[in-house]
């Protein structure tokens, strides 16, 4: 049996982290959407019980730190799975670059294992059970549009933004949401209007959803990586509706309403940053499988 699934990054449209809660994690309110770039995995049973991350990406790991490998690991384990698992990760979505790429895998993982194996699960089941692999793996579970509260696991469906293309430029460089997280201080600094992106969303209104956008992750990426501000400037510069840094960083992208200024922004990007991508919002839910 073999089945392949699509993992679409996601993009935050507005992140703001309230406090720091008792357990170590921070509460955060984020709006968060899918985007049309997304990784493929293959799941191929195997008949020894063994579990294989296949990756031809020398950045994504092989072993039990890949998101995707806790993910059928977590499965095997809570329903008793005899059978183990080949996950081929053909990797489209940049590593490292707050994207949920990682998280994404995994959620593909849980949703294509739950046909594979036949476990019969609901898609909030599976989110529950990725709500323990990581913060950003329930609403990957789902993918569409939806405010995240908690840590990130508790979702709230939105309907799908006014339809725009979405440029990405990602600096080549990574950075650690723990290192972001552990220099982010709250005191003084600009939040953004979640529930006014809730609205903006509701009422299909672009000009809103970009007025909008913001992440109070930037206070620190920015200062430790100048190159993400640049190329904030830059994709303004070259007619961006709205630009900003999804998730902890260090990808830029920036909301861009007509195809026609699309290429400009797209060309004069090209010259700053080799990944750049630009695709549309998906903004629906996943399919169980």
């Amino acid at each position: 049996m073999k089945l392949m699934v699509k993992a679409p990054a996601k993009i935050n449209l507005a992140l703001d982290v309230l406090h720091k809660r008792p357990d170590g994690f921070h509460e955060v309110e984020m709006i968060m959407t899918t985007i049309d770039l997304a990784d493929r995995i293959e799941l191929t049973e195997r008949k020894d019980g063994e579990i294989r991350i296949l990756s031809q990406n020398r950045f994504v790991p092989d072993d039990q730190r890949n998101l995707a490998y806790q993910a059928a690991k977590l499965l095997k384990d809570e329903f008793n799975v005899r059978t183990g698992v080949a996950i081929g990760i053909d990797k489209v979505i940049p590593v490292a670059a707050g994207l949920a790429g990682g998280s994404s895998d995994a959620a593909a993982t849980l949703r294509g294992l739950n046909e594979l194996w036949n476990l019969g699960l609901s898609l909030d089941e599976l989110a529950v059970l990725g709500a323990r692999i990581g913060s950003d793996v329930s609403f990957c579970v789902y993918g569409g549009t939806a405010l995240a509260t908690g840590r990130g696991e508790i979702i709230q469906e939105l309907p799908a933004p006014p339809n725009c293309w979405v440029i990405l430029a990602k600096p080549t460089i990574g950075v650690s949401t723990a290192d972001v997280y552990r220099n982010l201080r709250l005191d003084g600094i600009k939040h953004p209007n979640i529930q006014a992106m809730v609205n903006s969303i509701k009422e299909q209104s672009y000009e809103n959803v970009c007025a909008n956008m913001g992440n109070v992750l930037e206070t620190v990426t920015l200062p430790m990586h100048p190159e993400v501000q640049q190329i904030k400037e830059q994709m303004i510069r070259f007619g961006a509706d709205a630009v900003l840094m999804s998730g902890s960083g260090p990808t830029v992208f920036g909301l861009v309403q007509y195809e026609s200024r699309l290429q400009r922004v797209y060309n004069g990007l090209r010259g700053f940053c080799d990944q750049v991508f630009a695709v549309r919002l998906v903004g629906e839910r996943n399919p169980i499988a």
